[in-house]
């Protein structure tokens, strides 16, 4: 409408003839000067507009002023958005967690379908994790174990199973998740006691106390972990890299924090999960590439010639290790690379996801 409103003025063809003499005066020709005058013509039809830059920066604004004052809220905004923008909810939870907010795990007897806030003792509420973030689990599920669990607090798991009609691909993905621990124990006890419950006997046995007659150990931390990547896609107990972190001190590898502190220009090697890869086409084959660790993030710049020697390893590494440079400008800190290797096999069983080249 913009442009529709200048050309009726006149003004576009006085930019013409204005553009045309001054590049006339400089030289170039007339047909050259047509053609640069077309080109600026085009972008003013669909170009970035005023009101559009106006309306993003008070967006950007908004989003940051919650963040910086209303932590909890904020994650839990997008959390619930899922999926969508850059960061995924492991990302998102993390960065929250390391701001001092209480996040507190996906739990039948507490949580509903969306992540919500809950009363904590800080000035900060607590973030509630919701049923949402349970793979396989889904939201008419959730949302029968809300309404019973309104009506009358959950004894045991096969009085869920019974009241919420829960079948066992449900039940499944809640013990998976380690959500039952309220009514079921750890995991593996969950797991026992969804195994007792079918149909016939949790309407059977809709207060049996058969399923905590046998007793088992505790999964490992590292197990713990493994299930909680693979079901939510995130875990609430330490970062990987905190148990991996004595192997890789052992192989001269900092960390995020340590990197904080070194001098620009110095040569270090950083270990962490890869959670994004980009290639912009405006970076001539540059690959940037961002690292997770128990601390925080590292920004890695991997050059075109690096990228095409090494690329299997930095395509498909899940724990991927820089060798680089420190750059430093401000706070900011990236690390140049000039070798990269996989050292994914410290993982185990552990998968992790990743952005890349969206």
């Amino acid at each position: 409408r913009a442009m529709a409103a200048w050309r009726r003025r006149g003004h576009v063809q006085h930019f013409e003839e204005k553009l045309i003499q001054g590049m006339r005066e400089r030289g170039y020709t007339d047909q050259f000067a047509q053609q640069i005058f077309q080109q600026i013509l085009g972008f003013g039809e669909y170009g970035f507009p005023e009101s559009h830059a106006a309306s993003f920066a008070l967006l950007v604004y908004v989003s940051s002023w919650l963040k910086c004052y209303e932590p909890a809220a904020f994650t839990c905004a997008l959390l619930n958005s899922q999926p969508m923008g850059f960061y995924a909810p492991s990302q998102l939870i993390q960065d929250t967690r390391r701001h001092h907010i209480d996040v507190r795990e996906v739990d039948v007897c507490f949580s509903e379908w969306d992540c919500r806030l809950e009363p904590a003792a800080g000035a900060d509420p607590a973030l509630r994790l919701g049923l949402r973030l349970v793979k396989t689990l889904g939201k008419a599920a959730a949302e029968r174990i809300v309404r019973c669990r309104g009506e009358q607090a959950f004894v045991s798991v096969t009085d869920l199973a019974q009241r919420a009609q829960l079948n066992k691909k449900d039940l499944d993905a809640l013990a998976a998740a380690d959500a039952l621990r309220s009514l079921g124990g750890h995991r593996r006890q969950a797991h026992w006691n969804v195994l007792g419950v079918t149909p016939a006997s949790a309407l059977a046995l809709p207060d049996s106390d058969q399923e905590q007659q046998l007793s088992f150990a505790p999964p490992s931390e590292f197990e713990n972990i493994v299930s909680d990547y693979a079901q939510l896609g995130y875990t609430l107990r330490r970062h990987p890299l905190a148990l991996l972190r004595p192997e890789l001190r052992a192989r001269n590898i900092l960390s995020s924090d340590e990197l904080s502190r070194v001098r620009h220009g110095a040569r270090v090697r950083v270990a962490g999960l890869v959670t994004c890869r980009q290639r912009p086409s405006s970076s001539s084959g540059v690959t940037f590439v961002t690292l997770e660790d128990e601390c925080g993030y590292v920004n890695g710049v991997i050059w075109k010639r690096l990228a095409q020697r090494q690329r299997p390893i930095l395509l498909n590494a899940q724990l991927l290790v820089l060798a680089g440079k420190v750059e430093r400008e401000g706070p900011v800190i990236h690390l140049v690379a000039y070798d990269l290797e996989d050292l994914s096999q410290l993982l185990g069983e552990l998968r992790t996801s990743s952005r890349d080249f969206h």
